[in-house]
């Protein structure tokens, strides 16, 4: 078992923990006044609807002869109100949002919602924020609970996808981003915490509330077979009976969602040729010094669908008596996805075509004329792809909590959260004949490309075969694939947690627990193919279109310029290719290495195999934590300090090649239709490790409406779930070359950082200022390290020596390439940065003037961690995934009788992050702007209108590979607008 020693940041807080324990006349005289007892915040009970006019009250009331200053607000000004208070009496550093506020803005979902607070953005997928980045690390450093319990996600990984989670049906959020003894560990980033609402806790003693809109994009009308209407629809309950001790909530929550997107998608540059004959250069790959870097080509499509998310919650809670209250709680969400991208997928065709006029970004080839030779797989793709998307969240809890004595607390907490995905990438590519009506076809071999990348803008194309695009006579459909990808994830967890009340002038109450979960993952891999994509197969020949099968489709906009394109009809081009049924996909050896009988398979499916298993992970944590209350020097000091011992055991299964010797275990291992392999062994391997993990939360008042933060600890993430499962595997291109990886590891270990914060609140009777810095150093990173001119055949791959190219029949030798596998990196490195925020509500202003206010944030964050890429060609260094130096977020807001108005405005610079629909490609994304507007009115007590426009200025995603003259991803989405009404009893 691997221990952790303690590190300097252990010592000191050792060190500040034995300070802590000293005797109260040691460390300050005074008592506490009555006017430094911390200010209380009362919310109005106003329902979210209630808009009618904001107003700002303070009052000074008695309670037990101490006064206390009481916050009694109204409108959006009140929920900011409410998440300052939250966030001033909260003994973390962290930033809270309230129920109003996450209904305040026009939030699809809690990523929107969330990326207004300080240090946090978002990663856009199809225009929508999914992913949330919190003080420039990406969402893998970001751990995620609901209700306080661990929640697995449907991503494959341990970032929830906050998507998936209606803001409608939570009723506050936090982000925790300094962490404490009690907190689940997980964040190095931070840790998103959010709430569905607790019946009993609420002032109503019945509410209904139900919300309605319609919606449209104004881009949708530019893609065919695009919809361009949509609806969300929510409402929900809650009520208190039986003399307030047994309390219901219920909740629904639903959208329909039109999916459209326009993009052009630049490929990686993985091939290379002598191109600019120049001497003495050395600036190429290792292997060809000389040589210059070739993109593998671009993809321009049309995207379209709909997206449907249902989402319901419920929660019931019993207090049958004072000092005992018993709840359950379920949240559930299914959220469907079927879009289609069409348009066409450029293969330039490698160091085998024949290029010509290239032009250069350094050593990377930007432009040129690329033509088909006899051995470049040099090709223009017609591609109607199928994308379906299923997935599945639920989590369930039970939780008792009893107050045992007036000192002894005791919570007791049971949970179950579970995730399933099934996606579906089903593709449908076409290619160009001679003359599609021929009794024997022949692959159009008589290929040349034109291109020059424009970096950020779109690139200028030119196609020999332009007008065949959209031609039904030469146009034929060569080979449909489908690929699910199905992931299902599942947590159980018991937790006990203790709270004793102290009577000491320094300690207030002791907590401590313990918390078991066991964890299981799984990934499931399978393949149907038919036909080929670089040609003509001469065994699953292509199938002649008809009429009715395909429309041309035009380019509009920005993209007019590029050649139309055939779009196909899924389901006629199936139905006519496979009358007897189209085959499903299976989970198969096919034809590898090892097998007894393919069964007819020519094709290597072994992937399918070796990319499929679980992994398990069982933890064990227990903490203790003193919170602190307290006098330093006159000096009110609240806080807490503890420690979490956590210990792992993580391990996946795993399939190995042994060549089929039994003396090491080789098995005979059945796929799912009775192929036979016998060069494999089956195995579980893993790793246990224990960590201990301090912390120390400090808050000093330094003035009635002042205090001081600082805040270090040493935290944890654990490897993305999926990059622990075991999957090894080996291909072979078009042109021969090998390429394999085992992108996973079920020995990775966690990365851990030890980190400080420090910060200064200012609050005031209309708003707050808050200045924050802080600082990780991180011990070390999951590198994915490529090795090139691996041999493969050498270390125990099944590859075979040549194979046959279909058109010609000629034999290519097969030659070793890339070898690609996950490590836990040696090196670190700080981040940090400085945060600031303020929040003005200018209530004391005359008449109409009342209702004006703004909120603003700013951070700057920086680190030295740096990776190597060469996607782009050049091996150039990359920053951190997520980082973005600079994020700005402003809302400025106005309401007066009813109406109100705000506006909202994020900004990120530069980050890195995955590209748009390319899995596993690492680039550079541009700085963007996202902006969106609100206006509502409230006609009735009951009844308000409301109209949002998000992302009021079309605002693309732009990526690019290392330097911006090697583009990445144009994506365009498009305007949503929405208009409905809310109606509350």
């Amino acid at each position: 078992m691997l221990k952790s020693k303690p590190s300097v940041l252990s010592l000191a807080i050792a060190a500040g923990m034995s300070v802590m324990f000293m005797p109260y006349s040691a460390l300050a005289a005074d008592e506490v006044t009555p006017e430094q007892q911390p200010m209380t915040a009362e919310v109005s009970t106003t329902d979210q609807t209630d808009t009618a006019k904001t107003e700002l009250n303070r009052e000074v009331l008695s309670d037990n002869d101490e006064p206390i200053e009481r916050i009694s607000v109204k409108g959006y000004s009140r929920s900011l109100i409410d998440s300052l208070n939250s966030k001033r009496y909260s003994d973390t550093v962290s930033e809270q949002l309230s129920a109003d506020d996450l209904g305040a803005l026009p939030d699809v979902s809690m990523a929107d919602a969330l990326t207004r607070l300080p240090g946090i953005s978002a990663v856009r997928t199809g225009g929508q924020a999914a992913e949330i980045n919190i003080r420039g690390m990406s969402g893998g450093f970001v751990f995620s609970t609901l209700n306080g319990r661990e929640q697995v996600s449907t991503s494959g990984s341990r970032s929830i996808e906050f998507d998936q989670y209606p803001s409608e049906l939570i009723s506050s959020a936090a982000v925790y981003k300094s962490p404490k003894a009690s907190l689940i560990e997980g964040g190095v980033a931070g840790t998103v915490e959010l709430q569905t609402i607790s019946p009993l806790s609420t002032d109503k003693d019945h509410s209904f509330v139900v919300n309605v809109r319609g919606m449209h994009n104004d881009r949708a009308s530019e893609v065919y077979g695009a919809e361009e209407y949509g609806s969300r629809l929510s409402f929900s309950y809650q009520g208190k009976f039986l003399e307030d001790t047994l309390g219901v909530a219920v909740g629904y929550a639903r959208l329909d969602q039109p999916s459209v997107a326009t993009q052009f998608i630049g490929l990686a540059y993985n091939d290379s040729k002598e191109l600019d004959g120049l001497a003495n250069d050395v600036n190429g790959p290792i292997d060809n010094p000389s040589y210059e870097y070739i993109s593998e080509g671009f993809e321009i499509q049309h995207l379209g669908g709909v997206e449907t998310r249902n989402g319901y919650m419920g929660a019931i809670e019993w207090a049958p008596v004072d000092n005992f209250v018993l709840k359950g709680d379920a949240f559930m969400s299914r959220f469907d996805s079927e879009a289609f991208a069409r348009g066409y997928r450029v293969k330039l065709g490698g160091r085998n075509a024949s290029v010509a006029n290239p032009t250069f970004d350094g050593n990377s080839v930007i432009g040129g004329t690329f033509n088909r030779t006899s051995k470049s797989y040099t090709r223009v793709e017609i591609v109607n792809d199928d994308n379906q998307d299923f997935d599945e969240v639920n989590s369930y809890g039970i939780n008792a909590d009893w107050q045992v004595t007036e000192k002894l607390n005791v919570n007791v907490d049971v949970s179950l959260s579970s995730a399933k995905s099934d996606f579906r990438n089903g593709l449908l590519w076409s290619n160009v004949a001679e003359d599609a009506n021929a009794e024997t076809p022949i692959f159009d071999e008589n290929v040349s490309i034109s291109y020059l990348l424009n970096g950020l803008d779109l690139p200028d194309v030119g196609f020999n075969q332009a007008q065949a695009f959209s031609d039904i006579d030469r146009v034929m459909v060569s080979k449909y694939g489908i690929y699910p990808f199905e992931n299902e994830d599942e947590v159980k967890a018991y937790r006990l947690d203790f709270k004793y009340d102290l009577a000491t002038d320094v300690i207030s109450s002791i907590e401590f627990g313990v918390r078991y979960s066991d964890r299981t993952y799984s990934n499931d891999r399978s393949v149907f193919e038919y036909g080929n994509d670089g040609a003509f197969s001469k065994s699953e020949p292509p199938l002649k279109l008809t009429q009715d099968m395909a429309t041309v489709v035009d380019w509009q906009g920005d993209f007019s310029y590029f050649p139309s394109y055939l779009a196909i009809d899924l389901d006629s081009a199936l139905n006519a290719w496979f009358p007897n049924g189209v085959p499903q996909p299976v989970q198969t050896w096919g034809n590898a290495g090892g097998v007894i009988d393919p069964k007819g398979y020519t094709t290597n499916y072994s992937w399918t195999m070796l990319q499929s298993g679980e992994v398990y992970e069982e933890v064990l944590a227990a903490y203790v934590m003193a919170n602190i209350d307290t006098e330093i020097a006159g000096i009110p000091v609240t806080g807490n300090f503890g420690l979490r011992m956590v210990d792992t055991d993580q391990s996946a299964t795993m399939l190995q090649n042994v060549e089929g010797d039994v003396d090491l275990g080789a098995q005979n291992i059945t796929d799912s239709i009775g192929i036979v392999n016998q060069n494999y062994v089956q195995t579980v391997q893993g790793v246990t490790y224990t960590d201990y993990l301090p912390s120390i939360n400090l808050n000093f008042k330094v003035a009635d409406d002042s205090q001081i933060r600082v805040a270090a600890a040493k935290v944890m993430s654990r490897p993305p779930i999926n990059r622990l499962a075991g999957d090894i595997s080996a291909s072979v291109s078009d042109d021969g070359e090998i390429n394999g990886s085992s992108t996973n590891n079920p020995f990775l270990m966690p990365f851990y950082a030890d980190q400080y914060d420090l910060s200064f609140e200012q609050y005031f009777d209309e708003g707050a200022f808050v200045a924050a810095i802080f600082y990780k150093n991180i011990d070390s990173f999951i590198d994915t390290v490529a090795i090139t001119n691996f041999d493969f055949k050498g270390n125990g791959f099944n590859v075979p020596e040549y194979i046959i190219d279909e058109i010609s029949g000629e034999q290519i030798a097969t030659t070793n390439g890339t070898y690609t596998t996950a490590v836990n990196n040696a090196e670190g490195g700080y981040i940090r940065g400085l945060e600031l925020a303020y929040t003005q509500v200018f209530a004391s202003l005359p008449d109409a003037w009342s209702g004006l206010g703004f909120n603003a944030s700013y951070s700057y964050t920086e680190s030295e961690v740096q990776s190597m890429t060469n996607l782009g060609g050049d091996t150039t260094t990359q920053d951190l995934p997520g980082l973005s130096n600079n994020v700005v977020s402003a809302t400025l807001f106005y309401s007066y009788e009813g109406f109100e108005t705000r506006v909202s405005a994020r900004y990120r610079d530069e980050f890195v992050s995955e590209q748009v629909a390319i899995n596993e490609q690492v680039v550079n994304f541009d700085a963007e702007t996202v902006i969106d507007y609100q206006a509502s009115y409230q006609v009735t007590d009951g009844l308000g209108v409301l109209f949002q426009v998000n992302n009021l200025t079309d605002e693309p995603t732009k990526s690019y590979f290392g330097t911006e003259n090697k583009t990445g991803t144009l994506q365009y989405f498009g305007r949503e607008f929405y208009l409905g009404f809310t109606y509350a009893m």
